[in-house]
């Protein structure tokens, strides 16, 4: 169960998926905490399946919640979740705290995609991802991020994504946005007026031999290669729907074989 602390809530949520030996996947461990809920769903092929449903509402003001996910030789994992997160102020005042732990193994592959982060108005929110992967290890990982709900500003944002390879960090990145962040982030070199901001990373082992061209999509959104057989998408649009058709078209470029669509 989650811990409260004053109105403080902690968190921890845990997925471990294995190849059972018979060529699917199974899950050891699937461990909700709290309003950290998963659920297993009906997958396809030899991939497990689990959304990731909220159980109440948050994070609010001060609370951390951490959701790990390990994915072992063998094992496919996609992970959705049921709706956007809203990060709402609370009743007590300081950060919230969101940190996503992804660990793939060799011959592993994990889609991790979830649903928007909504900051609404008065919320103030530290999201960070890392995700730690073998050599031989695939990724598929998605985040969104949209300021304010409609006719809102936003409340303050912080979103840090970091991706280590083999060992090797080839990403690591971060943007603050909204009330008390670093002056410009609204600024024609940032999001430029644009309220929807989303990062696509592909890992993929035969990009170490043939990397993804560094190229524009369309308005708003850019692939870049990273240092090691990774690609990053970056994408701006005025809203949640543009940004998720940019994410779609660029996954669609870097994937072959995407998940079904949740």
């Amino acid at each position: 169960m989650g811990r409260v602390t004053g109105t403080r809530v902690r968190a921890t949520a845990r997925i471990r998926a294995v190849a059972d030996g018979r060529g699917d996947t199974a899950l050891p461990v699937l461990e909700s905490d709290g309003p950290l809920a998963l659920r297993r769903t009906r997958g396809s092929g030899a991939g497990a399946r689990v959304m990731l449903v909220g159980a109440m509402s948050g994070p609010l003001g001060g609370d951390r919640f951490t959701v790990a996910a390990d994915v072992g030789d063998g094992a496919r994992l996609d992970v959705g979740s049921a709706a956007a997160t809203l990060a709402l102020p609370g009743q007590t005042r300081g950060e919230a705290r969101y940190d996503v732990r992804l660990t793939v193994a060799d011959g592993g592959e994990l889609y991790w995609l979830p649903e928007q982060l909504v900051s609404v108005r008065g919320s103030d929110l530290y999201v960070t991802t890392r995700a730690d992967l073998a050599a031989g290890a695939r990724l598929v990982l998605r985040e969104e991020q949209v300021l304010g709900r409609a006719h809102e500003e936003p409340g303050r944002l912080t979103s840090r994504l970091a991706v280590r390879i083999a060992g090797r960090c080839v990403l690591d990145q971060e943007l603050a946005c909204g009330p008390g962040a670093p002056g410009g982030w609204d600024g024609s070199a940032v999001l430029a007026g644009h309220r929807a901001v989303g990062q696509l990373v592909v890992v993929r082992p035969e990009f170490a031999g043939r990397p993804p061209a560094a190229r524009m999509l369309g308005e708003g959104a850019a692939v870049v290669p990273l240092a090691g057989p990774a690609a990053l998408v970056t994408a701006v649009a005025p809203d949640a729907l543009r940004l998720r058709r940019l994410l779609d078209e660029a996954l669609a470029l870097l994937s072959p074989d995407p998940p079904t669509e949740r």
